[in-house]
Formats: structure tokens, C-alpha cells, sequence
């Protein structure tokens, strides 16, 4: 942890994104205290009461409700530098991708959080109060990278069960990110983009699944963002694709096309039209079928804009988008990403949101680097041994300590009577203690 801190420039990063003190406490001593607190088990009162810590709770929550501070500045910098890295062992021919979901924020249990609104569970396929996690990654297929992120309320306030606080200074950037979170998904969506790619972000594809999958959003992303899309298409009777000069909805598509026989996995493949650029010219794409392995009967179909692609190679690459799903799971089952604090202000939810994300990208560095292919569940645990043996040794150097000034008060003072009665309890001590102990 401590070598992560130095090698990413921590501090500096905190400090570029106008995360700095106001008096007393540096900011990188309280932001390293709020980053361990998953590892070490415990929650912050008893770290409070247990750790020789030279600030109170009040500076803790102060920290995590300042609306002055730039977290997605302080993400979006890190990740650039963690993705400049990994990019460098990544070779040219393999496709590294940005990908686009959104996932649950549940705080199903609050009743007077700032902008909390009633949002749908794809799990349990109910609402709940919470908030949209609308999250921008960057994976090259082994290592996945929280690039930015937004907590998104609801468009229509009649699904905000809380509004938002009216002491806000509107200059500050808690409030932009507020007036965002009641932006259209896909409205933010693009704003996440703009902003991964103006500070260096690269990829190959963006890849999004089926909520997202419309043609004027996947327009958008060719000439606004100048990439190319792969995403997860649904049937929907209102979309349609020009094939051989008529417009036919996916459905429709698939019954007019021929199928590989046998149980071939990818069924067919077929080249369309999905719209116009901005200067008039039509934009071709290629869907792939492929049959539904849940379901052997039914079908799934996948949209490329690069039609030079092979139908093999569009299926491995929209493979990759996995990789946010897997994250979701970290965060949410080891990280304790909405579960760890309890705070009502929507700068306290950014805030957690973004140490959670960071302690992410320590573990798929750490990953990345490790010989063996551990995974980041091992990784987690790893983390927590390693700080469980940093606090014994510290009691155990404090035991020593006090024995030293025992001794003072029985031995005359003699320092070197001190150091063998010392030296002589050490000796005793078990083999992986006395090496703990000489590192």
C-alpha cells in the first residue's frame, strides 16, 4: 500500500484536484486512514478509538463532505497513469476497449439522503431507493481500470424522494456534479467519454450492452468520439436497420437472413445500414447472431461499426465487457462500495465512491505485477494479513520500548546491560518474529 501511495503520486494527485487542507491535517494522512479501513476489518469509530490517530470523526466527515473537492480529477489522473502503464504490456494486435455500464447504488435503507430516487433493480427486477451507478472503464482483456464514474438520480422528480441541499455554492464542483446526476444516462455517458479521451484515455472499441444499444447513440459515438462500437443488440419494435433498401426491425432481420447449419455457435452474419453521418453519408455495420448457449433455440445478436472485423473476433472482443461485471462484484461484496459509511450528502457518496474505486486499482496493479495469477479476492485478503502483521509489529515494538524504560529505572542506567537484556529477549522470540522484526 504504502509503495502504491508513492509510485502513483498519491499526494500530488490528492493536491492537483484541490483535495487540500484548510488547516491542520495533511489530507494524504486521512485519505490513507479512510483507504485501509476495508483491510483492517473494523469501521471507523473503533479505528478512532483503537489507532493513535492525530484527528477526530469530525475531521474524518468534514474530508468526505467537502463539495470543493475534485474526485473525478483525482480518478480520472490516476487512471490515466495506471492505463499508460499497462498499455505499454499490452501489444498492438490485442484490442484494448472502453466499456460503459451501470450498476445498483443501493441505499434501500435511507430515507433523507441528498437527491436519493426510486431506481430499478435489474436483479430483483423491482425499485429501490439508490441511486445509478453509471461507470467508464478501460480494459485490455487481464486488467480492468475505473476511469470515471457518476451517482445518477432520476430525470423525472417525481422519483426523487430527497432534492438537492440549497446551501450548495453553485461554483463549486459538487454542484455540477449534482446538476449532472439528473442528466440523461446517455447524455452523461458521452460526458464521461469526452473527458477519459481529452486526458489521454485510448482504445480501439467502446463497448456497451443492449440498454444503450440505440442508433443515434451509436452514431454519436462515431462521429462525436471517432471510435468504434461493439455492443449487445434487443429486439425492439420501434428500431430499425436498412437491409437490401428496407428498413426491418432486428427480428425481422433474422428470419430473411440464412443460417449455418448444425450447431454452429455463431449463426450468421449480416451487413446494414444503421444511419447517416453528419454529412449525409450512410454508416454500415455488421450484426452477428449467435446462438443463445442458456437457451439453445433462441438467438443473441451483436453489432459491430467495424465491418472489417471476422464474426469470430466481434464475439471475443464484446467478451471483454465482462471484466466491469467482475468489478461490480469486487466492489460491492469485498470493497464494501455503499456499505462501509452512511453519510446523507452527495459529495460523502462521491467521495467513498472514489476510495472505494482507488483501493480497485491497487489490486489490479498489484495483480497485474504478480508472477502468479492470483486472483483480486486472494489479493484482498493478502492486503489484510499484511496489515494485521504491520499493527502486531507495532504493539511489538512498543512492548519492547516500555521494557527498555523498565529497565532504566532497575539497572542504574547502563545502556549496555539494557541491550543485552534485550537482546536476550529477542533471541527467545520465535524464528518468523525475529525476522518480522529485522525487516
Amino acid at each position: 500500500m504504502t509503495r502504491f501511495f508513492h509510485e502513483h503520486r498519491i499526494a500530488s494527485l490528492l493536491k492537483s484536484s484541490n483535495i487540500k487542507k484548510e488547516t491542520g491535517i495533511p489530507v494524504i494522512h486521512i485519505f490513507r486512514f479512510l483507504f485501509q479501513i476495508v483491510f483492517l476489518g473494523r469501521n471507523v469509530s473503533r479505528l478512532l478509538n483503537d489507532a493513535s490517530t492525530d484527528f477526530e470523526k469530525d475531521t474524518v466527515y468534514r474530508f468526505l463532505n467537502s463539495p470543493r473537492h475534485n474526485w473525478r480529477k483525482f480518478l480520472l489522473s490516476l487512471a490515466v497513469a495506471v492505463v499508460q502503464r499497462f498499455s505499454k504490456l499490452t501489444s498492438d494486435d490485442r484490442a484494448d476497449v472502453l466499456i460503459v455500464d451501470d450498476s445498483l447504488y443501493d441505499r434501500s435503507r435511507s430515507k433523507k439522503v441528498e437527491l436519493l430516487a426510486k431506481v430499478f433493480d435489474h436483479t430483483t427486477h423491482q425499485f429501490v431507493r439508490g441511486f445509478r451507478m453509471l461507470t467508464l472503464g478501460w480494459s485490455d482483456g487481464n486488467s480492468f481500470v475505473p476511469v470515471a464514474f457518476s451517482l445518477l438520480s432520476s430525470e423525472n422528480e417525481r422519483n426523487r424522494l430527497c432534492g438537492m441541499s440549497e446551501s450548495i455554492d453553485k461554483r463549486t464542483t459538487g454542484y455540477k456534479r449534482r446538476r449532472e446526476s439528473t442528466m440523461k444516462a446517455t447524455d452523461v455517458m458521452f460526458e464521461l467519454l469526452s473527458q477519459a479521451q481529452s486526458a489521454g484515455v485510448k482504445a480501439k472499441y467502446l463497448l456497451f450492452d443492449s440498454w444503450f444499444a440505440y442508433p443515434s447513440v451509436i452514431l454519436r459515438v462515431i462521429t462525436g468520439h471517432a471510435m468504434n462500437v461493439i455492443c449487445m443488440l434487443k429486439a425492439m419494435p420501434h428500431v430499425y436497420y436498412e437491409f437490401e433498401g428496407r428498413r426491418v426491425t432486428l427480428n425481422q432481420l433474422y428470419s430473411q437472413v440464412r443460417k449455418r447449419r448444425g450447431r454452429a455457435k455463431i449463426l450468421t452474419s449480416v451487413a446494414v445500414i444503421i444511419g447517416k453521418d453528419e454529412k449525409g453519408r450512410p454508416v454500415p455495420a455488421k450484426i452477428v447472431f449467435v446462438r443463445n448457449r442458456h437457451k439453445s433455440r433462441d438467438w443473441l445478436a451483436l453489432l459491430s461499426t467495424d465491418t472489417s472485423l471476422p464474426d469470430d473476433e466481434i464475439v471475443r472482443v464484446y467478451g471483454k465487457r465482462w471484466n466491469i461485471e467482475t468489478f461490480f462484484k469486487m466492489t460491492k461484496s469485498y470493497l464494501r462500495l455503499a456499505k462501509e459509511f452512511q453519510g446523507r450528502s452527495y459529495d460523502f457518496m462521491v467521495a467513498h465512491t472514489t476510495i472505494v474505486f482507488t483501493r480497485y486499482i491497487m489490486l489490479a496493479v498489484l495483480s497485474r505485477e504478480e508472477a502468479d495469477p492470483r486472483t483480486l479476492g486472494k489479493l484482498f485478503y493478502d492486503c489484510c494479513d499484511e496489515l494485521a502483521d504491520i499493527r502486531f509489529l507495532e504493539v511489538l515494538r512498543v512492548l519492547l520500548s516500555v521494557l527498555r524504560q523498565a529497565l532504566q529505572e532497575f539497572v542504574d542506567q547502563n545502556p549496555i546491560l539494557i541491550d543485552r537484556v534485550v537482546g536476550l529477549f529477542i533471541d527467545r522470540l520465535p524464528a518468523p518474529l525475529k525476522a518480522k522484526l529485522a525487516a
